[in-house]
């Protein structure tokens, strides 16, 4: 059955396309990027209803005031800017370091087990996501930062731990594989 839950990815990604067209274009990109006031106005009015918009409205005109000398780059001319290489190289490693780190590997497990903990991996990523996104602005990022490294680094001195007992204490298996999803939230609500 690993077809279909590997293909509900792809069907979620279908369904999305297919409504797309019908929901409008985000207001601040309606009004920052395409100048189009009457449109943004429009699209704040389909997304939230009807109201009184005027503050956000003049906030991004604020903001369109502030970007005006500013060229919007695509991706492409983005990769290209030698400027933002430091900061790609640093995200670029941040991602391939949770990737290549091994973790899942590292508790020692059944076969047949492996397909669960790897699902557990992505719902941790998810979590992690939906948490860090709901607390940043709340927090900041360096606290996050901190907090986070601090908390990741606790988790392997657990995850070692839980390690070098497991083969006293088979149960511990599982500690190892809790672990490494605090781990993984962790590292998605820090680095």
């Amino acid at each position: 059955m690993w077809n279909v839950l590997l293909s509900f990815s792809g069907m979620v990604a279908l369904i999305q396309l297919l409504f797309l067209p019908f929901f409008p274009e985000s207001p601040p990109y309606l009004l920052l990027q395409k100048g189009d006031k009457a449109g943004c106005l429009k699209a704040m009015k389909q997304l939230w209803g009807e109201g009184n918009y005027h503050t956000e409205f003049d906030d991004m005109m604020k903001e369109k005031a502030v970007t005006k000398g500013t060229k919007i780059m695509n991706v492409l001319e983005v990769l290209k800017e030698p400027s933002v290489y430091p900061q790609l190289t640093t995200m670029l490693l941040l991602l391939l370091s949770l990737q290549l780190c091994g973790l899942s590997a590292t508790a020692n497990l059944q076969e047949s087990i492996i397909p669960y903990v790897s699902l557990g991996v992505a719902i941790s990523e998810l979590i992690s996501i939906i948490f860090c996104s709901s607390i940043i602005d709340y927090f900041g990022r360096r606290i996050l930062l901190w907090g986070g490294y601090l908390l990741m680094a606790l988790i392997l001195v657990l995850l070692e731990t839980s390690l070098l007992l497991s083969d006293q204490f088979p149960w511990m298996r599982y500690c190892s594989v809790i672990l490494i999803f605090l781990f993984i939230i962790a590292y998605g609500i820090g680095p």
